[in-house]
């Protein structure tokens, strides 16, 4: 009898302590990733904006390999992670708002910086010790392991926020899209805009990559997607795209510790499999891959 009980208390352990925690990460991450991708999208008009293209997952991957070095613990690292990404928005918004400011300069900074940052993060691991490499690969593969309720608590205030104030400019998105001419015409000083919008999304990927790392396509695939679907306006894409995100990522954690079972692959190995399947099986279905 007293097996049974003492089962049935480490059963209830691992659902409330580690299940229901890692599940509510993944929802969260999944809606904040997609719901970034898809207003990055929107605003620079490029359909391979995501938060790995603009530098955002860059600046988190660097903070995460010193915080690694440092000995820091999970929050210590989601902590040090979104700190890397908020200093990587700071120097693209930096560098893009000393020239003429631009969308393609938004958008050839943040890939710079990507390439920097990732060459920073090879040299952490090149004086970094065997031990504590391992831990910061799995990260910036997508892990979702860390997740706890006093994680989810403080993310979970960053996305929510960030998507309902998103919900709240879906119109001014919508504008945007047509053009600077009639943006100006409708009363809405567009580079003023697309710097809010930008700041605001990468806040939320900043984080998403900070709770559970480096994890692809999932805010380039699901805006295209789900706009086949939904169609351009950006009041229903946007939830949308946060729906369908959640329940991507739940699918891809579930197939990440369930298909080499006991052992766990990374969630962003598995969404880079899957994203990428779907995305070349919609590019083949579709006569046009993206309408805005």
């Amino acid at each position: 009898m007293s097996g049974i009980s003492s089962k049935s208390k480490v059963l209830e352990i691992i659902f409330w302590r580690i299940r229901i925690p890692r599940t509510l990460l993944s929802i969260l991450v999944g809606a904040g990733l997609a719901t970034s991708g898809c207003v990055f999208q929107a605003i620079l008009r490029n359909p391979l904006a995501e938060p790995y293209t603009l530098g955002v997952s860059g600046g988190a991957a660097l903070g995460v390999s010193i915080g690694s070095i440092l000995g820091l613990g999970a929050l210590g690292l989601s902590m040090v992670a979104f700190l890397g990404a908020l200093i990587s928005v700071s120097l693209i918004y930096f560098i893009a708002t000393k020239k003429l400011f631009s969308v393609n300069t938004l958008i050839l900074t943040g890939v710079i910086l990507s390439f920097v940052f990732s060459a920073l993060v090879m040299l952490v691991f090149a004086v970094c010790k065997t031990e504590k490499i391992h831990t910061t690969l799995l990260w910036l593969m997508g892990d979702l392991s860390f997740a706890d309720f006093k994680i989810i608590r403080i993310v979970g205030i960053f996305i929510g926020l960030g998507i309902a104030i998103l919900m709240l400019f879906a119109r001014e998105i919508d504008i945007l899209l047509l053009g600077e001419e009639k943006a100006v015409h409708l009363g809405i000083n567009s580079a003023r805009m697309v710097k809010l919008l930008f700041v605001i999304s990468s806040l939320i990927a900043g984080a998403c990559v900070a709770s559970g790392g480096i994890i692809g396509f999932v805010g380039l695939i699901i805006p295209h997607f789900v706009r086949n679907f939904t169609g351009p306006r950006h009041f229903v894409l946007i939830p949308a795209s946060a729906i369908s995100g959640s329940i991507f990522l739940c699918l891809a954690d579930t197939v990440s510790r369930r298909i080499i079972y006991p052992l766990e692959l990374p969630v962003g190995v598995i969404t880079g499999i899957l994203g990428g399947i779907i995305l070349f099986f919609f590019i083949l279905k579709s006569k046009e891959w993206i309408v805005f």
